[in-house]
């Protein structure tokens, strides 16, 4: 039964992939690269929030944006590539190493701060797509040609199960660190650090993300005029409904799987099954083809690593020379890292 469904995932993706294909001639060019390009203006906003975020945990520090935007779209690519966020982990290497004095769990706050402001709009948006009679409703996640949601959603004691486990090793974990405990919550809470000025919070990074968000928004406009879906204010609040339920079961690339099923799913009615096919496909590839290129341009450029590859066993270099010349989660010097 499991593996049935994993084939039938499968089977689906690759018939979208192939309209997506047989349809590219009808593919609005300018509207697709319109929509491209604002997409990476959006990742630029979120990095400059980020860049906010850090720079209000280490004060003292000159951090320079472009490495942080480096970090932020090269781990966004990577992230459409690889399953279960494993950009995020580049990202971390890569911010961590930016800033000269920073720690492990300070900077790993500051990434948590980016989800306030992702939460409060993803609130809204699901209510407003819920409401439409299109989107399924959480009970039917089950019934959709999507592995990884269908499979907690059709027996929610195994989702119980998971997020217990989970609970449990987290526990552990706490236990066999408790003598570094203090040392990782004062780290922490120096990631948090620009939470304690409100309005500094609203203006630096909640705002800025906001206008990322509007360019996001434009950006899923631009390519659902390209597929022919047609752009609407109601159909790009679907699509961000549709994202930020792939945001919670992030075990694809991207979410691909429980986007392309998701898609498919609410824009039925819309068009024809070969379109919204060839939509819930094309635009994953298309914003997956922009940000892994531009991802590895700012590894190269920024960074000076020549693959993905060489920042993860940078990553690994990295994190062992600090277990070995530092006690608990503090780390020295750090400084952003060659050219490999």
């Amino acid at each position: 039964m499991l593996f049935a469904s994993i084939l039938d995932g499968a089977g689906n993706f690759f018939d979208a992939v192939g309209n997506f294909f047989g349809s590219l001639a009808s593919v609005g060019l300018l509207p697709l690269l319109a929509g491209m390009a604002t997409f990476v203006a959006y990742l630029s906003l979120r990095a400059k929030a980020l860049h906010n975020t850090v720079r209000a945990a280490y004060p003292e520090e000159s951090i320079a944006y472009k490495h942080i935007w480096g970090a932020y779209i090269a781990a966004y690519g990577f992230n459409n590539v690889v399953p279960a966020r494993g950009g995020d982990i580049i990202k971390l290497f890569l911010v961590r190493t930016s800033v000269r004095e920073s720690r492990y769990p300070a900077i790993a706050a500051t990434f948590a701060v980016e989800s306030i402001f992702d939460l409060t709009m993803a609130i809204p948006v699901l209510l407003f797509a819920f409401t439409q009679g299109v989107f399924p409703k959480p009970p039917d996640f089950s019934q959709l040609d999507a592995f990884d949601l269908s499979f907690f959603a059709s027996d929610p004691q195994r989702l119980l199960f998971v997020i217990t486990g989970l609970a449990v090793l987290l526990l552990a974990l706490f236990a066999f660190l408790s003598r570094r405990v203090v040392a990782f919550w004062q780290n922490v809470r120096q990631g948090f650090t620009i939470l304690h000025d409100r309005r500094r919070y609203v203006r630096e990074v909640w705002l800025v993300q906001f206008a990322g968000w509007l360019l996001r928004f434009t950006a899923f406009w631009f390519l659902l005029e390209a597929f022919g879906i047609g752009g609407s204010v109601r159909n790009v609040l679907l699509v961000l409904g549709v994202n930020a339920v792939a945001a919670l079961v992030p075990f694809t690339p991207g979410g691909a799987g429980v986007q392309q099923a998701l898609l498919v799913k609410v824009f039925a009615g819309t068009a024809t099954g070969a379109t919204v096919a060839a939509y819930s496909v094309g635009q994953q590839i298309a914003i997956a083809a922009i940000s892994l290129g531009v991802g590895f341009a700012a590894l190269f450029f920024v960074f000076g690593f020549r693959s993905f590859r060489d920042v993860i066993q940078a990553g690994k270099s990295h994190r062992a020379a600090d277990k070995a010349n530092r006690n608990g989660f503090s780390a020295g010097p750090g400084g952003p890292p060659g050219r490999a």
